[in-house]
């Protein structure tokens, strides 16, 4: 379902009743439910097939009448059974509460709310904001070290035999599960509305995971590298590394430097290199995150998961 995924299948040692143990389930129990609020809010009223297991689950209900929550769950057992089987016990108590509770939480809400949206002929908002709910359920879930099963789980198996990245057959496998909502709705409008659902489920996963940040990553090569080492240290009051590099056409030794910097010291950085060698090479790239001295460090990270 979800593109962007570390490892949250493995198997924890946390101590049973421990506050890291309170914290984790805490955390399964508020994902699943606004997982859940996001299904039966604004995505299956509207026939949006957002892949995994509930992209399936939700053209049945549509097609045969079966209960999302139960059709989701009737396939996570066997999946999880033959996962274990294939790839072996990577599927710890946590992921199968999980998607237990999202099954749960997703047929008592639809008791609740019926098949009602929450804003009604406005299919482009459910998407998005049906996006955005599984999008912080998953990446809550995600950090108690669970997941909710899936087309994770089916590419997991596939990835077993085909030696594909996870990542590409994640993508194919829930590529697939759209387009069947084409065959099964005969409504291409279906397919166009989940793929936007898809894609902001996974930008709101990345966000809830890793925080925003708008910090740069710098690679510098200039002749004038000590006035602009200078320059970050002294002024800037920024760290970073000397790389040793040569250039590939004429195999002149080179320094490279490596530095990390916020937008508004990224203006000043570049209006000086440009005023002390304006043939300087700059590559500037978006940090995705950043741990370490002058940021957060790797401890608040790792504590905070």
């Amino acid at each position: 379902m979800i593109k962007k995924i570390a490892s949250p299948l493995l198997l924890q040692s946390e101590k049973l009743f421990s506050a890291k143990w309170f914290q984790s389930y805490a955390l399964i129990l508020v994902g699943t439910f606004i997982m859940a609020s996001g299904y039966v809010l604004f995505i299956s009223p509207n026939k949006i097939v957002p892949g995994g297991i509930y992209g399936i689950a939700i053209m049945l209900h549509y097609l045969l009448g079966f209960p999302i929550g139960l059709t989701a769950l009737a396939f996570n057992i066997p999946l999880t059974l033959i996962a274990t089987r294939i790839l072996g016990p990577k599927f710890g108590t946590k992921t199968v509460v999980a998607f237990i509770l999202t099954s749960l939480y997703v047929d008592l809400l639809s008791y609740l709310q019926g098949s009602k949206p929450l804003v009604p002929g406005e299919t482009l908002v459910s998407c998005i904001f049906g996006g955005l709910l599984i999008g912080i359920g998953v990446a809550l879930t995600f950090k108690a070290k669970a997941t909710s099963g899936g087309s994770d789980v089916i590419a997991m198996i596939l990835s077993k035999y085909t030696r594909l990245p996870l990542g590409q057959l994640m993508m194919m496998v829930d590529s697939a599960i759209v387009l069947l909502s084409y065959l099964a709705f005969g409504d291409w409008r279906i397919p166009l509305f989940s793929w936007i659902t898809i894609f902001v489920m996974g930008r709101v996963v990345d966000m809830v995971m890793h925080g925003f940040s708008y910090d740069k990553t710098l690679f510098i090569i200039s002749e004038k590298h000590d006035e602009i080492r200078n320059r970050i240290i002294l002024d800037l009051r920024r760290g970073g590394t000397f790389l040793h590099g040569e250039g590939m056409y004429n195999h002149v030794k080179k320094q490279i430097i490596f530095t990390v910097v916020n937008p508004r010291e990224l203006y000043m950085l570049e209006e000086y290199i440009h005023r002390v060698d304006p043939d300087a090479f700059v590559a500037v790239l978006d940090a995705y995150e950043i741990l370490g001295k002058g940021f957060k460090s790797l401890s608040e990270k790792v504590e905070d998961q």
